[in-house]
């Protein structure tokens, strides 16, 4: 087993390394000057040069991406004399429009990301898990129907309808929840405030998610318990209850543990829309704002940092379905 985790992890950090080249080369040709985007129109030639020089613009591509990739390890420092300034380790680059370092807006958005999809993604395991291992237990019965009818609208309404549709009538008509949030608030430090700042966006990604899941529970179970093995163990005696939660259970867990991290590394990586329609802080609402003001730093440091998430969750991912499947480590 170490050995099958220390070849994946490799083949991680090689990923993450080219993915890093790819994103700042294909950000490095477009149709852009970074420098002229680091002030408004009134902008003089002199000011836009000296912020070239002053962000390394100046300086062949490959050199201002060695100066990107040994920021994350070492820190960067920009400008010279009077005027010089620097973004500790790790350094994402420095945003003009917002004149702070980038990693210091990725430290007030990355929690909010990371709590909006670590709590929907609560919501989906169990809801989604649960409502397909009742639907595949009551096949053709009354529970089977509904979270037929459950699947039906989960995948029907794209993430933006559920989102106004919450925020409409839950905060505006029945106002349950404020519409006017005071901001992100810690769990241990005001828990009711928690729970609704992120309530309306958990149950927004809950839905679509627990209705894939749901599907693909019912699914995996109906097959696995077709096995042979399973007709063995009930031909052994075993009760229903535990053929289903002790054997059957053990082999559908390896796909929904990958379906499971890669869809929880993608809704890190790009809560988007949910975070933009109910005003949340994240990181998704980050990027839009970095994508309308041309604020290329930014927007390269997000992108790199859905990337690493993917890669790395994919790396769990990998080990997880390694220890629950051994024929994964001997491959």
């Amino acid at each position: 087993m170490p050995r099958f985790i220390l070849r994946r992890a490799y083949f991680s950090l090689i990923t993450i390394l080219l993915v890093s080249m790819v994103v700042y080369g294909v950000f490095s040709i477009l149709p852009f000057d970074p420098a002229a985007l680091t002030c408004g129109q009134k902008c003089t030639p002199q000011v836009i040069e000296a912020n070239r020089i002053k962000l390394g613009f100046d300086k062949p591509i490959w050199e201002q991406y060695w100066l990107f990739l040994s920021g994350i390890f070492v820190g960067r420092t920009y400008g010279a004399g009077s005027a010089e300034f620097s973004c500790p380790a790790p350094s994402f680059g420095y945003s003009f429009n917002e004149n702070m370092c980038v990693t210091d807006m990725l430290k007030e958005a990355l929690p909010v990301t990371i709590n909006l999809a670590i709590g929907a993604f609560i919501i989906w395991i169990i809801v989604g898990v649960g409502l397909g291992l009742l639907a595949a237990k009551f096949r053709g019965r009354y529970p089977d129907t509904l979270s037929s009818v459950f699947v039906l609208l989960g995948t029907s309404l794209p993430t933006f309808v559920t989102g106004l549709f919450l925020l409409i009538y839950v905060s505006i008509k029945w106002k349950i929840v404020p519409l006017s949030l005071e901001g992100y608030k810690s769990l241990f430090d005001d828990p009711l405030g928690y729970f609704r700042y992120f309530i309306l966006g958990w149950i927004t990604l809950a839905i679509a998610y627990a209705a894939f899941y749901t599907r693909f529970t019912r699914a995996t179970v109906l097959e696995t318990l077709g096995e042979d093995y399973i007709r063995t163990a009930r031909a052994k005696g075993l009760t229903e209850r535990v053929v289903l939660l002790k054997h059957t259970m053990r082999a559908v867990l390896a796909p929904i543990t990958t379906s499971a991290g890669l869809d929880i590394a993608g809704l890190i990586g790009g809560a988007i829309i949910t975070e933009s329609i109910l005003n949340l802080a994240g990181l998704g609402r980050m990027t839009i704002q970095a994508v309308y003001e041309f604020d290329l730093s930014v927007v390269v440091a997000t992108t790199m940092l859905a990337a690493t998430v993917v890669i790395t969750m994919n790396l769990i991912v990998d080990i997880a379905y390694g220890y629950l499947d051994p024929r994964v480590r001997m491959k």
